[in-house]
């Protein structure tokens, strides 16, 4: 599969979870949500390996790398991420989980010592810009009251340990670990620790009975995790962290044509020019540069 494909994908499916998180916010506890989403994941994808006949045999040294590529990227991050959701809207998480982008930046130098271009950084600022002017009706009628700043808080924590598990999911090439098995395992682990994590704050696992949180479930296990994981993830390590990251600046693009579509969201300036920005800064981000051309003479 080429990246066009897998960044393809992977923008359509996360741009449309942070609607299908709404329906998980509420009634059930946050940490709950997130166990059942990964845990019927980590299930599927074990009974895949299953039918492939893939290895799931590991040594300990590889299990712990699983530990914590789980905890970074299937426990914290979604812990932080969803209890923001209940602080703050969906446009101010946007915004702040779009940092990934910087956060990787950072990351990728202090793990992989990978060297950022000027090109990677015009089109991060574009696409931040872009963000921030799409939204900035809902963003210019929000109080930065308490409230608002620990959703942005808790959303700016998730994120980091999302770049973290970015770095964590480019080890697991390095250390030469499949990826569907990685992923199953990474996942298992992280719902591990997320129902540890329900049981010391003293809540109880509840369910929601009603078709809104059951199809949001389902359609985050199934898509939202197994397979825009492994497109992200193979993206990932095909173009490197801070290019395959720019996909997050996408997901608002998105969300937004998805609410004009079922929710009758209208357009306004600010619209248009938002995502123009964010278009600009994904060709910036992702056109590769021009060699020059060197030129010996006698």
């Amino acid at each position: 599969m080429n990246n066009t494909l897998l960044y393809v994908i992977t923008v359509l499916i996360w741009g449309t979870t942070w609607i299908a998180i709404n329906y998980q916010l509420g009634d059930v506890p946050a940490e709950a949500s997130i166990v059942y989403r990964f845990g019927l994941a980590a299930l599927l994808l074990f009974a895949y390996c299953r039918f492939k006949k893939l290895s799931l045999a590991f040594n300990k040294k590889q299990h712990l790398q699983f530990l914590f590529f789980g905890l970074m990227l299937f426990g914290c991050n979604y812990y932080f991420l969803y209890s923001a959701q209940q602080h703050i809207n969906s446009a101010l998480a946007s915004i702040a989980f779009s940092m990934i982008m910087f956060f990787n930046v950072i990351n990728a130098r202090i793990w992989f010592n990978t060297k950022i271009t000027q090109q990677t950084y015009l089109g991060a600022f574009l696409g931040l810009t872009g963000i921030v002017v799409l939204f900035w009706p809902q963003i210019n009628d929000t109080e930065l009251g308490a409230e608002t700043l620990l959703g942005l808080s808790l959303c700016f924590v998730g994120t980091l340990f999302a770049s973290t598990g970015n770095m964590v999911s480019m080890k697991n090439k390095l250390m030469n670990l499949p990826m569907m098995q990685a992923n199953a395992w990474g996942m298992l682990y992280g719902s591990i620790f997320m129902t540890l994590l329900l049981l010391v704050q003293g809540k109880s696992f509840s369910f929601s009975y009603t078709l809104p949180y059951i199809s949001s479930l389902i359609y985050l296990s199934v898509f939202g995790s197994i397979i825009a994981f492994a497109s992200y993830l193979t993206l990932l390590n095909n173009i490197g962290a801070h290019k395959a990251s720019y996909a997050s600046v996408m997901f608002p693009a998105v969300a937004v044509v998805i609410s004009t579509i079922f929710e009758g969201f209208s357009w306004n300036i600010y619209t248009v020019i938002g995502l123009l920005i964010i278009v600009a800064g994904n060709i910036v981000v992702l056109t590769k540069p021009k060699k020059k051309n060197i030129i010996i003479t006698p």
